[in-house]
């Protein structure tokens, strides 16, 4: 007698840790730019270069890219733009990891601070956190059927699962450009610049995945002419792309996470051979989960009739959908400039990014906890700085709502800004209005005992002789035609059909006859 299996594709995360380190350095104003009198803004970004994993760690080698935008008093524009490039290299623990695993790795900033040390040179002042994981897919086999002669008796019972069908790592490459409207000056050259995405859906189709979405772009660059003009351009271009991914079908259900990997602003000449149009082109890695919904009958128990029938069994997991919801909630609050700094004259652009610090399964839904990065850049009544930028971090909570959740099926939330809106209080204060969207898809982890094995022996005779060739059997709670037929050897059709059964529930205290 030998089990038939199916083989059901599992994902998991094999292993995981995470590392967090300060990073410092102090930067030389290179000779081409100018003296330093204020700081105005400061962004950055991790960059992973390599990745090397050892026995229970990993070696990550990087980069911190930076940009930041100062006032100078030298003739000549009063806004800079500064670029520059920190290198780190840091071990994380990670029990469990072997050189040959494949490790992912992804970096995040917190606490981004530049300060002034003199004119010529600055303090640059962060904290890095890394994220390492492996993930890895299984099989989990599991019976459906029996082939041999030998007379036994088996149940099976319905499950729904949702198997991985397709896990892999992609790129996806966005190239758009703009051209300025007439009323703009010329682009002498780009000094700040950001770059976010909106509205990002991915649809699983026949061999590919759709990918459309929202490029929100502002720009604050120098004009050209003998005055240098100061001027900022903000637009949302629409993207759109297939990517090919074999094996997927429409009615899979897609679960796909994406970060911004390198970003090129470029200003090309347009028709006229002016500096006026600007060239986006930008790579989204993107981490790729689709998922197949199936119903099948899986073998839960055997028991032999002519033969003593043993099984052999281990724990498994087998995962189906919970439930896929998306929530937004609001955030509010007032930003209000440094004391002592020069009064706000009219707002220019503002930007939102959000973190995700906590995530807790509580009764029907996940609580989530986290803050929204705001940095606003705006006109100031100084004409010796007339450029300004603020930024505060919001705290928010909010309970993304999922009916019946358990602290094991959590899954991976992700959260974006689709809304920002700041608007002018007074000289002093700003008002932030925000809206957050937060997106998962929860699977449930079924743990089951999954048959690997059967042993067929020769009946016990001993055992045999002892039972009685006929009893009436009283039925008692938790009783079943199943146990029943399987304490005696009996099959659970000739049980039915000897005491004429209709369906299989019974009563406490209802007879049955039993025929050996």
């Amino acid at each position: 007698m030998e089990l038939i299996k199916k083989n059901i594709h599992m994902d998991r995360i094999r292993a995981e840790a995470v590392s967090q380190f300060t990073l410092e350095d102090d930067m030389n104003i290179p000779e081409s730019k100018p003296d330093v009198s204020s700081l105005n803004l400061e962004k950055g970004n991790v960059i992973i270069e390599e990745i090397k994993p050892g026995t229970d760690m990993v070696m990550v080698k990087g980069m911190f890219n930076f940009s930041i935008l100062y006032h100078t008093n030298e003739e000549g524009s009063s806004l800079v733009g500064l670029d520059g490039r920190i290198p780190f290299e840091e071990k994380i623990n990670m029990q469990g990891v072997s050189a040959s695993d494949n490790v992912d790795v992804t970096g995040d900033t917190e606490d981004l601070t530049v300060e002034l040390i003199n004119s010529r040179k600055l303090s640059i002042q962060l904290i890095i956190t890394l994220n390492a994981q492996i993930e890895e897919v299984y099989d989990e086999e599991a019976p459906i059927g029996i082939a041999g002669a030998e007379s036994v008796e088996y149940r099976k019972v319905p499950v729904t699962l949702a198997a991985i069908a397709i896990c892999k790592n992609d790129i996806f490459r966005i190239k758009e450009e703009v051209t300025l409207p007439a009323s703009y000056p010329n682009i002498f050259q780009i000094l700040w610049n950001n770059i976010s995405l909106g509205d990002v859906e991915f649809k699983a189709m026949e061999e590919k995945l759709t990918v459309q979405g929202d490029v929100h772009l502002f720009i604050l660059y120098e004009g050209e002419g003998e005055e240098h003009p100061i001027r900022s351009f903000e637009t949302t271009l629409p993207f759109s792309g297939v990517l090919d991914c074999h094996g997927c079908r429409e009615g899979m259900l897609p679960d796909i996470g994406y970060r911004m990997g390198q970003q090129d602003i470029t200003v090309r000449p347009d028709f006229d051979g002016e500096e006026r149009t600007v060239g986006i082109e930008l790579v989204l890695d993107i981490a790729i989960h689709v998922y197949e919904e199936e119903e099948t009958e899986i073998i839960s128990d055997i028991y032999g009739v002519s033969k003593e029938v043993n099984t052999v069994t281990s724990k498994a997991y087998l995962r189906r959908l919970l439930s896929k919801v998306t929530g937004k909630t609001k955030i509010t609050d007032h930003i209000k400039a440094e004391a002592g700094s020069a009064g706000i004259l009219q707002l220019l652009h503002s930007e939102g990014k959000i973190s995700l610090e906590r995530t807790q399964a509580v009764e029907n839904g996940i609580l989530l906890q986290g803050s929204l990065m705001v940095r606003v850049m705006y006109i100031t009544g100084d004409d010796n700085s007339p450029y300004a930028g603020m930024k505060a971090v919001i705290p928010y909570e909010y309970t993304l709502e999922v009916p019946e959740i358990t602290e094991k099926d959590l899954g991976k939330v992700r959260g974006d800004v689709e809304q920002l809106q700041v608007t002018m209080l007074d000289g002093e204060e700003v008002d932030v209005k925000a809206i957050i969207s937060f997106n998962t898809t929860v699977f449930r982890n079924i743990p089951t005992e999954l048959i690997k094995e059967v042993q067929v022996t020769e009946l016990d005779m001993s055992k045999q002789g002892s039972l009685p060739g006929m009893v009436i059997y009283v039925v008692k709670d938790g009783d079943n035609l199943w146990n029943i037929g399987k304490k005696y050897y009996v099959p659970v059709d000739k049980l039915r059909r000897v005491n004429n059964l209709e369906s299989d529930e019974l009563k406490k205290g209802q007879k049955l006859l039993v025929v050996k």
